[in-house]
């Protein structure tokens, strides 16, 4: 039943959920995601060591080498609460659905957002603060190829290829960019040698979902909560990052007491609090294969 204490989301609610984030999160958008077990996933990154070998006819095999390094993806778990009228108690089957499809739609874009900050940044989104539940597992802590841009710097487009060049130098591959919009405004402006603009496509705010044929994704999330002003990420987003979610995410009605430690009894007030929880991993498998482009200290 819906008010059962403890109950969960329903398949399609999750499922749903999960499309939603994709719509609003550029690292769901961009990288590869599964499901993963609450006690974690551990992830390996194979390398060959060597090129393939020639061999003659009766001739000598020698050894090509291989390294495996583990990454394991251990969920977190995040949680979302609000405070609504008692009424929903009273209401109809049909009324309460809307309310919980409603308060789903609003919980999908506060993770969606939150999965961002959280591994681009290493954040609790709700404070801002640096996340010892995190660690070091987020972008700025591991990405340290990067690119200094000065803010009006006439050339935006030279630091993408700059960035792209010092994943291209790490043998890695190009799948995606993230941009902050500040970031897009500069590409918008930027004109050829014949004075038109480089970038058409982001004239008047656009934010296609390609350039260049290179997937791109504007988010203020690649900027928000970070002391270090990142501008953009670049890299191999499609197999060097991968994050995952627990299918079953507890949902509570609950209606007695101070769930949120506000000081107010919620039958004092005439109020219920609805609380949703859900348990998110992720891991940067090849750090070397992205590039940070940062505004420049000085």
């Amino acid at each position: 039943m819906t008010l059962e204490r403890g109950s969960l989301f329903e398949p399609q609610l999750v499922k749903d959920l999960v499309s939603k984030v994709k719509g609003k999160s550029s690292l769901a958008r961009l990288a590869t995601q599964k499901p993963i077990p609450f006690n974690g996933q551990k992830e390996f990154t194979f390398t060959m060591d060597s090129e393939i070998d020639v061999v003659a006819e009766s001739g000598k095999k020698t050894h090509g080498g291989m390294s495996l390094a583990p990454q394991t993806m251990v969920p977190i778990k995040i949680e979302y609460g609000a405070r609504i009228s008692d009424e929903f108690m009273y209401a109809s089957d049909e009324e309460q659905i809307n309310i919980l499809e409603a308060f789903n739609d609003g919980f999908a874009k506060k993770v969606a957002r939150g999965i961002d900050l959280m591994a681009f940044h290493g954040v609790n989104p709700r404070s801002g603060t640096a996340s010892a539940v995190i660690g070091s597992n987020h972008f700025d802590a591991k990405v340290t190829q990067k690119v200094e841009m000065p803010l009006g710097m006439a050339s935006p487009n030279d630091a993408v290829e700059a960035a792209i060049a010092q994943v291209n130098g790490s043998d890695g591959d190009i799948s995606g960019m993230v941009i902050n919009p500040a970031f897009r405004s500069a590409l918008a402006k930027q004109k050829d040698l014949q004075g038109n603009a480089m970038f058409p496509d982001l004239a008047w705010g656009n934010a296609p979902s390609t350039i260049n044929g290179l997937a791109v994704d504007v988010n203020r999330t690649v900027s928000d909560m970070n002391a270090l002003r990142d501008r953009a990420i670049v890299g191999d987003f499609a197999e060097s990052f991968k994050w995952g979610y627990a299918k079953e995410i507890p949902m509570e009605i609950i209606q007695y007491g101070d769930p949120d430690n506000s000081g107010m009894d919620l039958k004092g007030y005439n109020q219920i609090y609805v609380r949703v929880e859900a348990y998110l991993g992720w891991g940067i498998m090849a750090p070397e294969n992205f590039a940070r482009i940062t505004e420049a200290t000085a």
